[in-house]
């Protein structure tokens, strides 16, 4: 049996185009080519693309992907005991994900710990918490959700002028960018936009790159997200979703 590139695409969950660059670097070349020159994979071929998936979904580079898998010293008992290893840490940091889910949950408050003057020392008449409810409805019950509550809940009046600086800065940059004509492909612009995804993850949760898109797509559609980001320069809700989706290819390889 061999199989086009469509259906492997479609067996594994990935797109053509990754298959066809796992193919250009040599990490994953099918075995066999149609009479018409289209690729053709057998079944060792889906196996190789087994192992690719499970390092990559745990975090490796394609690089150290192609050494695990092309070192002439492995053998198939080694890259399952090279799993199983991998996976028992990762149940070992879901388990302590759980436990801070779990102390979360406990918590008898959790949200910004601000008395109502310094809300307005550090807001202004902008509720900070305006978007609570968007996100509880998409991300409630979920580890990033958690995360964030608890961080915040340790926030002082400081860390929010740091924060809102921060962000003040990074809208400024973006505004400059977009009225250079910059396009949302540009070095640039994914520069910010990685930028973006870094001050997220740096005071609210662990923003992964899925995360960074779903986000993204909130921005344009979401009326009270949209708004906020119309306000440091029109139009900048689509060009920054672009922006993100460009990092996020760049980010995959």
């Amino acid at each position: 049996m061999s199989y086009s590139v469509g259906q492997v695409a479609g067996f594994a969950g990935v797109t053509v185009r990754t298959l066809h660059h796992y193919d250009d670097i040599g990490l994953l070349v099918p075995g066999g080519r149609s009479h018409a020159g289209h690729r053709r994979y057998a079944d060792a071929d889906l196996d190789r693309l087994q192992r690719i998936l499970f390092y990559r979904e745990l975090g490796f580079p394609l690089e150290e992907v192609a050494a695990l898998l092309d070192d002439p010293a492995a053998d198939p008992r080694a890259h399952l005991r090279r799993q199983h290893e991998l996976l028992t840490a990762r149940i070992d940091e879901l388990r302590k994900m759980a436990a801070a889910v779990e102390q979360a949950m406990e918590a008898r408050r959790m949200g910004i710990n601000l008395t109502p003057e310094e809300r307005f020392e550090v807001f202004g008449d902008k509720d900070p918490e305006q978007y609570a409810e968007e996100t509880e409805r998409r991300w409630g019950g979920t580890y990033s959700h958690a995360e964030s509550q608890r961080r915040v809940a340790r926030y002082t009046k400081e860390d929010w002028k740091r924060i809102q600086a921060e962000v003040a800065a990074w809208g400024e940059a973006y505004a400059a960018l977009m009225e250079a004509g910059e396009e949302p492909t540009s070095p640039e612009a994914v520069r910010l936009a990685e930028a973006h995804r870094q001050h997220i993850s740096k005071w609210f949760f662990e923003c992964h790159v899925k995360i960074h898109q779903g986000l993204a797509e909130m921005y344009v559609t979401d009326p009270r997200f949209r708004e906020f980001y119309e306000s440091m320069h029109p139009g900048l809700p689509e060009h920054l979703k672009e922006a993100i989706g460009a990092n996020a290819a760049r980010l995959r390889g």
